[in-house]
């Protein structure tokens, strides 16, 4: 009986092997190396995409591999052996009883060139980790200026350009003459096929203090001050911001371009430092170092905040888009000249802003045209005056708009605010580079267009950096003021680690003030027109290509309503109409 029952068994197994050899299905092939040799003892993967399962088996002396009894589904196979990489192949179907032949080729890895710290100081290696790279430069001189002042901690600009109130010729340490010395980390995460989230948080800092960089502090710790007691006093979007550069996030697609939100270069920055012969250096760059041209007529809006920035790329040609949300407080505004206090009306902030960027490259050229409007721009030229500075009711440590003193209390405590000028601005930009090797020229033109803004800033009234206004000018301009702006320049590569650039600036003014009494004779104002030259040459040799050296020198000089140091009131020159200023010095960026 029990012979009977193991007969039957047996009898049944072997019935449905073959209804089993229907249903089952076997996946096999080789792997091989790039001489098409084959690989022993990998690692290859089975998954069954549809449930997950996975198997793995080791391929023989020659490269085979098999994997029988599989269900029906769809499948990938992944190859994975020390000193290859690791190969994947996707979207295998099986059908019942299938045999899928899938053959494998793998590569060698080659020598990770940043793997160790000396190779990555002598490599231009990222230092990224599962998509996040930190980075940063390094940048420090000594130079000597013909007419400079004092350097301080906040200052983040060197010292070549001309200045309103520097007099004296003096050897200094001239911070980040190339480069802004800071830190930076940004990732790029793919989430979906051809879809990443991005973002971005960079900041500027004075390499010899280590302090934020900071613009309006330059201007507050000289509030007050008599002129010859000035250290460098500068305006700019850096403000002490913890991420004073850039911070955003944003989507970026493959196909569709990249949308960010946050704080962010704006589109006339990023062609400035695309265009200009000097990339931006404050050395050696009028354009890099003022960012009238990039901020669209103001150095402040060199960079937005709570602004929409989105870039695509379509073969050869590229299109960029930014706005800028009102943000911050319009203080309290009066029309009035004998206002107060009591009679002040609060404002809201009307300082949004827009601009397009459009592009191309054919061959060895490239070029772009740049559309900005920003409104309510604020800019800051000058500390507060005080007790022991120039008597004028003009800058008035009293709070002041369009220059008139109130009457009664304060709104604010004047100390560490701002005074500005406050335009609504309106700038387009042509620029353009061709590379004939070893040599790369640079070009470009910006018109701006100024004029008092639409909607009035009060006292009180926001700036960068969470910085308020106890001075403002809303009518600072008798009618339209016109700046153009123009660069040229060239880029000689000697050999592939030393460059030689040579670059020219001028910016110009038009005459807006009415009467216009602009002569020697009458007196020059800053509202009288005005020119802006500067020339610079500089050599720069990379030991590696991560710290390089740099010696040049580069000139500049005012004339006109630009030779005038107080906005609108009496004929203040500088006291030096121009600056000579030789500069050496390192970087290193990582």
């Amino acid at each position: 009986m029990r012979r009977a029952n193991l007969f039957m068994l047996l009898w049944l197994a072997i019935g449905a092997l073959p209804a089993w050899a229907q249903t089952g299905a076997s996946l096999s092939g080789v792997v091989t190396d790039q001489t098409s040799a084959g690989v022993r003892n990998v690692a290859v993967t089975v998954k069954n995409v549809d449930t997950g399962t996975t198997r793995t088996i080791t391929t023989d002396g020659t490269g085979h591999f098999q994997a029988i009894g599989l269900p029906l589904g769809h499948f990938e196979i992944r190859a994975a052996k020390q000193g290859f990489a690791d190969e994947t192949r996707a979207g295998i179907s099986l059908a019942a009883g299938e045999n899928a032949m899938v053959d494998i080729q793998m590569h060698r890895n080659t020598p990770d060139v940043c793997a160790s710290g000396r190779e990555f100081a002598t490599t231009d290696c990222t230092l990224t980790w599962h998509g996040i790279t930190l980075y940063g430069a390094y940048d420090i001189g000594v130079g000597w200026v013909s007419h400079g002042l004092p350097e301080n901690g906040y200052n983040y600009e060197g010292a070549s350009l001309v200045n309103r109130n520097g007099y004296e010729h003096r050897f200094l340490i001239a911070p980040n003459n190339l480069q802004q010395t800071g830190l930076g980390i940004r990732g790029k995460e793919e989430f979906l096929p051809g879809w990443s989230v991005v973002f971005n948080a960079s900041t500027g800092i004075n390499p010899q203090s280590g302090l934020l960089a900071n613009a309006s502090a330059t201007q507050t710790i000289n509030n007050g001050l008599p002129r010859k007691s000035y250290s460098y006093t500068i305006d700019g979007a850096r403000a002490g911001q913890p991420f004073n550069d850039e911070i955003y996030a944003g989507i970026s697609s493959a196909h569709y371009g990249t949308l960010t939100f946050g704080r962010q270069r704006a589109l006339g920055t990023d062609a400035m430092l695309l265009y200009d012969p000097a990339g931006g250096s404050y050395a050696f760059s009028y354009i890099g170092y003022n960012g009238t041209m990039a901020g669209g007529g103001d150095t402040e809006d060199s960079r937005w905040d709570d602004a929409l920035k989105y870039r695509i790329a379509y073969g050869p040609v590229h299109f960029g888009a930014m706005y800028k949300f009102a943000d911050g407080s319009g203080g309290c505004y009066s029309a009035s000249g004998a206002w107060t206090a009591a009679t002040c009306t609060p404002e809201s902030a009307h300082n949004n802003a827009y601009g397009f960027d459009l592009g191309g490259e054919y061959g060895k050229f490239s070029a772009d045209v740049v559309f900005q409007q920003y409104n309510q721009a604020i800019s800051v030229l000058n500390p507060l005056l005080g007790p022991q500075s120039l008597s004028a009711p003009y800058q008035s440590t009293t709070n002041s708009i369009n220059t008139n003193p109130i009457n009664g209390a304060n709104l604010i405590d004047p100390n560490n605010t701002v005074y500005g000028i406050v335009t609504d601005n309106r700038a387009v930009m042509v620029a353009a580079k061709y590379t004939w090797n070893p040599l790369k020229f640079f070009a470009g033109y910006e018109y701006i267009w100024q004029n008092n803004p639409k909607n009035p800033l009060g006292v009180g009234a926001s700036d960068q950096g969470g910085y308020i206004m106890s001075g403002v000018e809303d009518n600072n301009l008798d009618t339209q003021k016109l700046v153009q702006i123009w660069w040229a320049g060239g880029k000689y590569a000697v050999d592939s680690k030393t460059d030689i650039t040579f670059a020219w600036y001028q910016q110009r003014q038009n005459d807006f003030r009415i009467p216009s009494t602009c002569s020697p004779e009458a007196g020059f104002r800053s509202s009288c027109a005005g020119t802006l030259n500067e020339g610079s040459l500089y050599l720069d040799h990379h030991f590696t290509k991560r710290f390089d050296a740099f010696a040049g020198i580069a000139y500049s000089w005012v004339s006109g309503g630009l030779a005038i140091a107080i906005p609108h009131g009496p004929g203040v020159p500088y006291f030096s109409n121009n600056n000579c200023a030789p500069t050496v010095g390192g970087r290193f960026a990582f």
